[in-house]
């Protein structure tokens, strides 16, 4: 799920697009103050930040200037009350990516975060800490460098974290890697399992990315 960081003071604002956003299936982080945002977004990134420009200890265009200093590809919608032309261009001159006026509707918020995140090519992305899938292009990385994954190594990578926290056995993993004609024994799980882990740099037994559950089968450890 893509990862949206949303900065606004106003709590009934804030809780309401927290949990519209949520219901949408995005991971939503909501702080209050400009250096909160930059704190999180220095610390553990995100794909999208929504930006009240009015907030109680820094103005919003120079939280921006921060976010951009982090990271210059980052998505930044401005969502402000202050809807003339003026401060529109203001705020995209300093480099927001979109902006929204107070009030707002919330399906019209939903549509510019979507339209952001496929601009950066960032939908069906996920991240787990240091490792990012894109479940599209099949693509992985770890610490930001691409990982080299056989084809059946990224299969069995892609069903795990499209579903981080499920417990799946191994036959399941075996019928969704391997399909269901498939006439091996349930070892070869184990087998790429170990491979992967050596990939992903996992200890097994202080796992970061896939845990054993004895008895049953694997577990991805989603944040």
């Amino acid at each position: 799920m893509a990862r949206v960081l949303l900065v606004e003071d106003d709590p009934q604002v804030g809780e309401l697009v927290r949990r519209f956003l949520e219901r949408e299936g995005f991971a939503v982080a909501w702080v209050r103050f400009g250096r909160e945002a930059l704190e999180r977004v220095g610390e553990e990134g995100a794909d999208v930040v929504v930006l009240d420009r009015g907030l109680p200890d820094m103005e919003g265009l120079e939280v921006l200037k921060g976010l951009r200093s982090l990271d210059p590809l980052l998505p930044v919608l401005l969502l402000t009350g202050r809807a003339d032309e003026e401060s529109r261009v203001e705020g995209l001159l300093e480099g927001a990516d979109d902006y929204l006026g107070k009030p707002f509707s919330l399906r019209e918020l939903l549509a510019r975060i979507k339209a952001l995140l496929r601009r950066a090519g960032k939908e069906g992305r996920r991240r787990f800490g240091p490792l990012e899938v894109d479940l599209e292009g099949r693509r992985a990385y770890l610490e930001g460098e691409p990982l080299r994954l056989s084809p059946t190594e990224m299969n069995l990578l892609l069903v795990f974290a499209q579903a981080p926290g499920r417990v799946f056995t191994r036959g399941e993993l075996l019928e969704r890697v391997w399909g269901p004609d498939f006439e091996g024994s349930e070892r070869v799980v184990d087998a790429y399992v170990r491979l992967l882990r050596k990939k992903l740099g996992d200890d097994p037994e202080a796992p970061r990315f896939i845990e054993t559950v004895v008895g049953l089968g694997y577990r991805f450890l989603g944040d």
